[in-house]
């Protein structure tokens, strides 16, 4: 892994793609804290299709639980009523 600053990475930005682009993570510190990280764009998509779909999972969760959850609510609907803070409510 490759580690440099922000203000080095302006100046050597070429050779830091071209380091990635060799399947090498390149690390972007400001104040010598990591903040930003350089992949390849083969990296990227490998670690894009790993991501779990998630409307996938809730599907699945759904069908799974199907018993126990409905779609069609609790039937509970917010009041209309405002408070009225003028009122003492231990009157």
């Amino acid at each position: 892994m490759c580690r440099t600053s922000i203000y080095e990475a302006r100046n050597n930005f070429s050779a830091l793609v071209k380091c990635a682009e060799e399947g090498e993570v390149v690390e972007l510190t400001r104040y010598d804290k990591p903040v930003a990280v350089i992949i390849s764009y083969a990296e990227f998509e490998k670690m894009d299709s790993e991501k779990p779909n998630l409307l996938d999972k809730l599907q699945a969760l759904k069908k799974e639980y199907a018993d126990v959850v409905d779609d069609v609510g609790f039937g509970i609907r917010p009041s209309r009523e405002c408070p009225d803070y003028t009122k003492d409510p231990w009157a």
